[in-house]
């Protein structure tokens, strides 16, 4: 394992814990707005949402975007 390896891998738990809080405000704020929403659905889409942003991240990773970040 490289260096970078070593230090995501340390901090991994800190990421996770984050994308699950970035997930679950946004189901807290969408029952906020929409008390009455199915939670299944909101659920699926925001998965959509985030999906989408990684995929155009990676995209931008695969294009050099972040090379010299």
């Amino acid at each position: 394992m490289d260096i970078i390896e070593k230090e995501l891998e340390n901090r991994r738990t800190e990421i996770q814990k984050e994308v699950k809080a970035l997930f679950e405000a946004n189901m807290t704020i969408t029952d906020w707005d929409i008390p009455e929403a199915d939670d299944l659905k909101a659920a699926k889409f925001l998965i959509k949402i985030i999906k989408e942003e990684l995929a155009k991240i990676e995209k931008n990773i695969a294009n050099g975007k972040y090379n010299n970040y």
